[in-house]
């Protein structure tokens, strides 16, 4: 198939990045179904899905690819030593069948109907789901009108993605079914949270690495260098996990002293901080990173989260002393976030630890995107864009 097809680029006419010409935005890829993914949908007949992966007619893995990414980082976790249990938990609106009003489109929350009248749609969402690999923990309202909140269980390794990947797509395709409409966008003083539980283990899933025992309210110091690594990549990464204007306004939550940026704050138990690390419950000690939003694409999350963590493990870093070490990072502090999109465009530009992770191909067309995204979209034109796709 055609390059262009999953690679939402610049127009090749109008294109600015030196490496995308016409011809690369042209050209055949290859797409290898991963088998292991293979399901039934049961919300429609007579098809199933598959989740592929990316390839040039040569063989390569196409760089730009969030799958891949994701997967080669869970490589690089591997070849350390250490393997990711993790779980994503997402908020999400239901909204009922759009009115003009006015010459306006507007959509009404289904809060009411969900709750009280359409448990058919609920329970056929989330039956869906399971048959689909998705295996969901929880699934319940939320603070906001027609607003919903879901907890998978945690899995190993790209499997925590692929829930997320699958629930995205699949509630769309349900909820079309009962006339509803799904969105993950977040609007104006309206936001719908992404955030990863994750905690690190030995190869073999047999030791959680973060765990100082149980019900214990401290991180092993492996636990403590992962956590470090979060905080000091926080400003590159914060554009993967909040990629649209509208879903980094509640980053300013975190503090109200400054207008560009704020401290991504961490504390044990305290569901107001940007990594929250949890200490009790049945599945050990494990991390929030609630710095992401439900539109950013859970392979990145999954892929930047990794990134940064392992970096501290490497590099022996501690919170604690972050602030003194010499700043190789970006000219932010560590932990500091920026609440403009550009502002964390030109960290995560400068972030050479990141941006060898993911792959320069990926960062440089990554922020070349962003960058046009921001010339050229308003924010309604986004909105309906969000309300009825997921890339």
């Amino acid at each position: 198939m055609p390059r262009s097809y999953l690679e939402l680029t610049l127009n090749p006419k109008d294109n600015e990045i030196d490496y995308i010409n016409a011809t690369n935005f042209n050209c055949d890829i290859i797409l290898n179904p991963d088998l292991s993914t293979f399901r039934i949908l049961p919300w429609t007949e007579q098809t199933a899905r598959v989740i592929c992966d990316s390839f040039t007619v040569l063989g390569n893995p196409l760089m730009t690819s969030p799958r891949h990414i994701a997967k080669k980082q869970l490589r690089e976790l591997q070849d350390n030593g250490f393997s990711l249990h993790s779980a994503f938990t997402y908020e999400f609106c239901i909204y009922g069948i759009t009115e003009v009003v006015n010459s306006k489109t507007i959509s009404f929350p289904a809060a009411t109907i969900l709750n009280n009248h359409d448990q058919t749609f609920i329970q056929e969402l989330i039956e869906g789901m399971y048959c689909t690999g998705a295996n969901i923990e929880s699934f319940s309202s939320s603070s906001g009108p027609g607003q919903m909140e879901i907890t998978f269980h945690p899995a190993f390794g790209i499997d925590a993605a692929d829930s997320a990947f699958t629930f995205r797509t699949g509630i769309k395709e349900v909820a079309k079914k009962y006339s509803y409409i799904a969105s993950f966008f977040s609007e104006s003083g309206f936001y719908n949270s992404g955030a990863l539980s994750h905690s690190l283990w030995d190869l073999n899933g047999q030791k959680n690495l973060f765990s100082a025992g149980y019900g214990a309210e401290e991180l092993t110091d492996i636990g403590k260098n992962w956590l470090s690594g979060l905080l000091a990549h926080s400003a590159a990464i914060s554009c993967l996990m909040a990629p649209t204007t509208s879903c980094r306004k509640p980053y300013s939550k975190y503090s109200k002293e400054s207008k560009e940026t704020v401290s991504a704050k961490w504390a044990y138990n305290d569901n107001s901080c940007a990594f929250n690390v949890k200490c009790h419950g049945g599945k050990g000690t494990h991390i929030e990173n609630k710095l992401s939003s439900a539109t950013a694409n859970p392979y990145l999350v999954l892929a930047a989260t990794i990134a940064a963590g392992l970096d501290g493990v490497k590099r022996g870093l501690r919170y604690d002393d972050t602030s003194q070490e010499e700043n190789h990072i970006s000219d932010l502090k560590p932990s500091s976030v920026p609440l403009k999109l550009e502002d964390a465009l030109v960290a995560l530009e400068k972030d050479s630890c990141i941006k060898e992770a993911l792959g320069e191909t990926f960062i440089s067309y990554f922020i070349a995107m962003k960058h046009y995204e921001l010339e050229t979209e308003e924010m309604d034109s986004e909105r309906n864009k969000c309300l009825g796709y997921f890339i």
